[in-house]
């Protein structure tokens, strides 16, 4: 069994929930998002990032509008919709509830 691959698949599950979660912080453009992962030490290319954007923007989860830039071309703001802060809140519960029951079955 490869590592690698098993580490991989545990970053991408929580994906979703961390980018979700930095948007409820702050309307941000695709770079200030991945600067953010990258933060949080949870490394993501932009061509795994841009897909999972356009889905939740699709889902209805988040909103985007264009803001001019003064160093290039206009950018794409991300912002969390109401129903984006609900699903949010829910995903905040299943983390908790997960987080705890992993703790529960790991610690010594």
């Amino acid at each position: 069994m490869n590592i690698e691959n098993t580490k991989a698949q545990m970053r991408k599950g929580i994906l979703e929930f961390c980018i979700l979660s930095i948007l409820k912080k702050q309307d941000c453009y695709t770079s200030e998002i991945l600067d953010a992962l990258k933060e949080g030490k949870l490394v993501v290319v932009e061509g795994t990032v841009y897909p999972l954007l356009t889905r939740l923007k699709n889902d209805e989860l988040l909103s985007y509008r264009w803001e001019e830039s003064s160093s290039g071309p206009p950018r794409k703001y991300y912002a969390l919709t109401e129903k984006g802060d609900d699903f949010l809140k829910e995903l905040e519960i299943t983390w908790n509830e997960l987080a705890n029951a992993v703790h529960q079955i790991t610690k010594n």
